[in-house]
């Protein structure tokens, strides 16, 4: 099902809250939009768990506003079926069973039994549907969770720290579900700690620091930025190589006794130099930056629990 259509958003628009003396969040503003998934970062205490509050309405913003699909989440009559959302799997009556913890929410939106089946499926619950909740691990709690927020078959979604607990084959799942998500014209905002997924399923990124957004950028652009246009380059002559280099306008810097590091100048450009010059050379690469590289730079001034490394183990 499309959902391009409709109005497939979260926008938030200057949120200001505190909690005692410190602002929780300060001026907060980005907006979630339909068919992409925009991966929502920042270190611990920077403000993500109460921005999804505040979207939910679960916590009241002193200022700003946060909207779904154009209106407050507290005015919708049926919730679920615009925002499916998941912050704690663990929140669930421990003695129901997966399926009549489905049930009851359908129950609560008008919705149809069978629909209580098909995201038991979807989210992989066939064989524990009828097991207590109690008695799931975490993974299968997320499981479930993610069954709820897709039960209204919402054009929003919004998880925080999805793959948390889960094992190899449910994060592969994880993914393809974001990407399916994404694909149907749906808004998917997902919180989490592990920069290495969102690289490989985050379309877009906001990150945060202090209350209020540092970065609102595609996860192409920041890795470009971030990566810096560094070449490396491995030559017999170094000396040589950096000359032609510098005519060319490069700046280089040796970080071997045959590697320069080059900036100021693509790969393709350098290669095409470097052969005219009849320079010798056995490798000329692109740096290119991880998402943790990238926003560990972006958020390095905005961690407030910062821990002390271990001192080395003598023998």
């Amino acid at each position: 099902m499309s959902h391009e259509s409709t109005k497939a958003t979260i926008e938030v628009i200057g949120l200001r809250k505190r909690f005692g003396p410190q602002p929780a969040l300060d001026g907060m503003t980005f907006t979630v939009r339909p068919g992409r998934v925009t991966g929502f970062v920042g270190p611990n205490g920077a403000g993500k768990s109460t921005t999804m509050r505040v979207i939910l309405g679960l916590d009241t913003a002193e200022e700003g506003k946060a909207l779904v699909g154009g209106v407050p989440y507290r005015t919708l009559r049926r919730p679920l079926r615009h925002l499916g959302a998941l912050l704690d799997a663990s929140a669930l009556q421990p003695s129901r069973t997966a399926r009549h913890h489905l049930l009851w929410l359908a129950h609560s939106q008008g919705l149809p039994a069978r629909r209580v089946d098909e995201v038991i499926e979807q989210a992989g619950l066939g064989t524990a549907a009828r097991r207590r909740a109690g008695g799931f691990s975490l993974g299968m709690r997320q499981r479930l969770g993610i069954a709820a927020a897709l039960l209204g078959d919402p054009p929003v979604v919004m998880l925080d720290e999805p793959f948390n607990g889960l094992d190899p084959d449910g994060i592969v799942w994880m993914r393809g579900l974001l990407a399916e998500l994404a694909r149907q014209g749906r808004a998917v905002l997902v919180s989490s700690h592990l920069m290495s997924e969102l690289e490989d399923t985050a379309d877009h990124l906001v990150v945060i620091g202090h209350g209020r957004v540092i970065a609102d950028t595609s996860v192409s652009q920041l890795l470009a930025e971030a990566s810096g246009g560094r070449v490396t380059l491995r030559t017999s002559a170094p000396a040589r190589a950096a000359q032609v280099l510098h005519g060319a306008g490069a700046i280089t810097v040796a970080t071997g006794p045959d590697t320069l590091t080059i900036t100021g100048l693509p790969d393709a450009e350098t290669v095409a130099l470097l052969a005219r010059n009849g320079v010798p050379f056995s490798q000329v690469s692109t740096h290119r930056a991880t998402l943790e590289e990238a926003y560990l730079e972006l958020t390095r001034d905005t961690v407030q629990y910062r821990g002390i490394p271990a001192p080395e183990a003598t023998r």
